[in-house]
């Protein structure tokens, strides 16, 4: 196995260095989040892989975002309507979710062909199409003292899923769904399930459900 240092990471290239690390923690949740500017009425939609389960009582999720040192509108949108969507990405428009990244002047629905959805009243826009749609109230934001980045915390406030992928016992099968995972920052995958193994127990061997 080829050995790195931290040396060896903090004297790489910049762009193997963004690649490398980015690409470590292996493959990352892919969602498109949903916002809207109240002030000029645009909304922008964009893609994150930093996504990831906070609780489930009450129901949280956290988003991690990039030091807010230049113009974050995903980031702005959330701190000033305190709300947001996330929304599963799949093969038919990861493309798109891709280009939404691109720093576009008018609203990345419009740009890249993806169309706003309204569910309930909630103000900030799903995406339609999307198997997998949650809406988000902002819950709590902290700035982390070592880098900057912005942890943005929603309570989650509605869930859309397509049913087929729904088991009575709560799982969701993303297999079903076709949600497109990702690695790096550029890479998009499909994920295979290998299989659901039951609560581990040290008196018991593992066991397939």
């Amino acid at each position: 196995m080829k050995h790195f240092s931290l040396q060896d990471i903090l004297d790489a290239e910049q762009g193997f260095r963004r690649d490398f690390i980015n690409c470590l923690s292996g493959y990352k949740s892919l969602n498109l989040i949903g916002t809207f500017n109240q002030e000029t009425k645009v909304t922008n939609v964009a893609p994150f892989s930093q996504v990831f389960h906070i609780g489930a009582n009450p129901p949280l999720i956290g988003v991690l975002f990039r030091p807010h040192s230049v113009e974050r509108h995903t980031l702005e949108n959330v701190l000033q309507n305190k709300c947001f969507t996330l929304n599963h990405v799949t093969a038919s428009f990861y493309k798109a979710a891709h280009q939404c990244s691109a720093r576009w002047k008018n609203s990345e629905f419009e740009a890249t062909g993806l169309k706003e959805e309204y569910k309930d009243d909630f103000k900030a826009p799903y995406v339609s199409g999307s198997p997998l749609k949650i809406g988000c109230s902002l819950a709590d934001h902290i700035t982390l003292s070592i880098n900057e980045t912005v942890l943005i915390i929603g309570k989650i406030e509605h869930v859309y899923v397509e049913e087929k992928a729904l088991g009575e016992d709560g799982f969701i099968d993303l297999d079903k769904l076709g949600t497109v995972t990702s690695s790096g920052i550029d890479a998009y995958h499909v994920g295979k399930r290998l299989g659901r193994l039951a609560y581990a127990k040290p008196d018991k061997p593992v066991k397939e459900i």
